[in-house]
């Protein structure tokens, strides 16, 4: 017989009822508006968010930005990744979520958010992108947003405050040339697609995950700027591409 689920800490949020959940001893669930949002059982697809987009920056001082701190395993994933000059700025509105990475769900992730190269700054992801864009902070060599459900990817998103075209602009101005977008969906969003195409960005997807439902992954990268105008993009194998095609 299943065991049932203790509840922890209950607090009011932005998007409702915000609840932490504990089965055992290892086993969590945050609830919002009495919707899972994550469980400590399934996160393979946020580690992966964390791990594609860092896979570059394993050497020097790499500046990366995390929207939205879940459980943990997102920033575990990227400082796993990341070389011990690098600096992670987390963002998390609620501060009850940042109270429960510092205790109950410390132990799931090694205390990720006590690591020294950590900043967990309590903002909307988009005032720290919005800065970066303007030189108001440091530009980014990659920024990893894992949010709620993630885009949907229709045309209504346009001008989505998160997802629309103006955002996607700013995401692009907010990362240094080759720099690194990396984006988890719930759903496939072929509307993100064509939006980040649209701001400069050259973009490809993944899905993570067997049986059951797989989670879409977006890595979109800002071109460098080659001789003449022409723009280049960095591939995963450290390759560069020319011209303006999405891979």
């Amino acid at each position: 017989m299943a065991r049932a689920w203790t509840t922890l800490d209950r607090v009011a949020s932005h998007g409702g009822e915000l609840e932490l959940r504990r089965r055992g001893e290892r086993e969590f669930l945050i609830t919002i508006a009495g919707r899972v949002l994550m469980t400590s059982a399934a996160h393979r697809s946020e580690s992966a968010l964390a791990e594609w987009v860092c896979e570059d920056l394993t050497r020097g001082r790499p500046r990366v930005l995390i929207g939205g701190l879940g459980m943990g395993y997102t920033l575990r994933a990227a400082l796993d990744a990341l070389p011990r000059g690098a600096s992670v700025s987390v963002a998390e509105l609620e501060p009850a979520v940042v109270a429960w990475c510092h205790e109950p769900l410390a132990p799931l992730t090694g205390a990720a958010v006590n690591d020294p190269r950590v900043e967990v700054i309590p903002t909307d992801v988009m005032e720290l992108v919005r800065a970066a864009a303007r030189g108001g902070r440091p530009r980014l060599d990659a920024i990893a947003l894992d949010l709620f459900e993630g885009p949907r990817g229709t045309r209504d998103e346009e001008d989505h405050p998160l997802w629309g075209l103006e955002a996607l602009a700013a995401l692009r101005d907010a990362l240094v040339p080759g720099g690194a977008l990396g984006i988890w969906s719930e759903d496939p969003a072929p509307g993100l697609l064509r939006r980040l195409a649209r701001v400069g960005f050259h973009a490809e997807t993944r899905r993570v995950g067997r049986g059951g439902r797989r989670h879409t992954l977006y890595r979109a990268q800002r071109p460098l700027q080659a001789r003449g105008g022409a723009s280049r993009s960095v591939r995963s194998d450290g390759a560069l591409d020319s011209g303006h095609r999405r891979r």
